[in-house]
């Protein structure tokens, strides 16, 4: 093959690959998923790396420092690749303080924090929240939420998990219970006794599906392969509750459902009962906010909601989705437009953006 052939076949290979991308962009969030050499100058960098970018027929990709080197490269001076990054440094001190407000039984305050990662208070709380998308007060109070959950599974009253869950006060409990637990304490303990939710289960052309309201709205949409499946998956969440049948008008509601999974890009008016931390509900309400046909990033996601920084904080948001298209987090991709993990099938998520985009 000649010369000048092989080197336009190697840079097309390249020009394909979603890790060029990245490399062009200078995207650190890719920094620590792969690393890239340059044959012309010997070295190799990080993807967020500042240097020219490098024509791609000169361009290789490595998994690791070792192996880069094993190829006979040696480390930019530049970007440091075989150093910790700012993004690593940032998540081991994120991580740090994450461990030692769950460790902690009563909130530890922020210059307590910021000691123990050797930042200076403003500058942990800016890092912290820029990772996770809350402070680590909300932190703090998620957590215990977390504890008064596992509590009320195993203690023998519900005062006893209130103050085992680390809640000075009974008072202050109550005050925001129902709204983070989605029923009264009592209710949660007993397993969702005497919690009312109505279901019906059917087909559609995705599969089976498993339509579930209290009260309040609809609490789950889940599609899947086996109808029993999705039944046990609600009764694991609620052991105790009193599951019914449907009725005539949440028949009607269900088909409401149904004709949006057919039609995804239609609007619909449905009552919802949504649960979940406050970061979560932002995240869930800028979803609801993407024009149907349209994909947005994880990224422009975070920036949506004002936290440009917590991609994966956001990427867990919609990974906790209950409630398939109605909250539609299908419309959420990669940095180069390749579909992610679904709650409920990549095969369903790629379909129901096909549905989207048909004229």
């Amino acid at each position: 093959m000649p010369r000048a052939k092989h080197t336009a076949e190697a840079a097309m290979s390249i020009l394909d690959d979603p890790r060029w991308v990245a490399l062009v962009a200078r995207d650190a969030g890719a920094d620590g998923t792969f690393l890239y050499s340059v044959k012309t100058t010997g070295v190799y960098c990080r993807p967020s790396c500042g240097a020219r970018a490098p024509r791609p027929e000169n361009v290789a990709f490595h998994a690791s420092c070792d192996a880069a080197e094993r190829a006979g490269f040696r480390p930019c001076r530049r970007c440091k690749p075989e150093q910790a990054s700012a993004a690593e440094r940032a998540a081991a001190h994120v991580a740090a303080m994450c461990r030692a407000i769950q460790r902690s039984e009563t909130p530890p305050t922020l210059p307590q924090l910021a000691r123990q990662v050797g930042l200076s208070p403003f500058h942990a709380h800016r890092l912290f929240k820029a990772s996770t998308g809350i402070t680590p007060r909300a932190y703090y109070a998620a957590q215990r939420s977390e504890r008064v959950r596992a509590e009320l599974r195993e203690a023998g009253s519900v005062t006893q998990a209130i103050y085992g869950a680390g809640y000075g006060s009974a008072g202050r409990f109550y005050a925001q219970a129902t709204a983070r637990l989605g029923m009264t304490p009592s209710r949660f303990k007993a397993g969702g006794a005497s919690e009312k939710i109505r279901f019906a289960l059917g087909e559609c052309s995705l599969g089976a599906i498993l339509v579930a309201a209290t009260a309040r709205g609809i609490c789950a949409i889940s599609l899947g392969e086996e109808p029993q499946a999705l039944l046990h998956e609600l009764e694991r969440q609620f052991p105790q509750a009193e599951l019914l049948g449907a009725d005539a008008e949440f028949e009607s509601l269900v088909a409401q459902v149904v004709g949006l999974v057919e039609q995804p890009d239609r609007a619909a008016r449905l009552p919802l009962d949504i649960r979940g931390t406050a970061f979560q509900e932002r995240v869930w309400r800028a979803l609801r906010r993407i024009p149907a046909g349209k994909r947005w990033t994880y990224r422009q996601l975070a920036e949506r909601i004002g936290q440009p920084n917590a991609v994966r904080a956001v990427a867990s948001a919609c990974a906790a989705n209950r409630l398939a298209v109605a909250i539609p987090c299908h419309r959420v991709v990669r940095a180069d437009s390749s579909l992610s993990g679904y709650r409920w099938g990549v095969e369903r998520k790629r379909e129901l953006l096909r549905r989207e985009a048909e004229p």
